[in-house]
């Protein structure tokens, strides 16, 4: 019905966060130079991550949106939702959102999560391996 809703509420979280962070230090450094050694014990910067968690969420949020509308479940004259033509159908719309959209968006957090544990691995992985030869 309108589950997309959740992610789509995510993603405009995630995006407006992301846009109130500064560009970091190396985004402004030079091309074809080599950028300074990172200060913080992470390898992946914190705007790369939250860019990887919005195309999560705006790219699900769009799939699911076409979906909806390929289903027919979302209209393009008011109320815009099917399920908002009653009240009945409106509190089955609010469960859904609340337990299938709030579960979507829950794993696509742990996606992410393992997301950014991998890369942070593999770049410890790849550290180690230079080392070795």
């Amino acid at each position: 019905m309108a589950c997309f809703l959740a992610t789509t509420v995510a993603a405009v979280a995630v995006g407006a966060v992301k846009s109130a962070q500064r560009p970091s230090a190396d985004a402004a450094q030079a091309p074809g130079t080599t950028p300074a050694p990172a200060t913080s014990r992470h390898k992946v910067p914190w705007r790369r991550r939250l860019t990887w968690l919005f195309n999560l969420f705006a790219g699900g949020s769009v799939l699911l949106a076409l979906e909806h509308i390929w289903h027919g479940e979302v209209i393009f004259a008011p109320p815009f939702l099917t399920a908002m033509s009653s009240a009945e159908e409106t509190a089955a719309m609010w469960r859904e959102i609340g337990t299938v959209g709030v579960g979507m968006v829950l794993i696509i957090l742990a996606a992410w999560g393992l997301m950014v544990f991998l890369a942070e691995r593999v770049e410890v992985f790849q550290r180690l391996a230079l080392r070795t030869k």
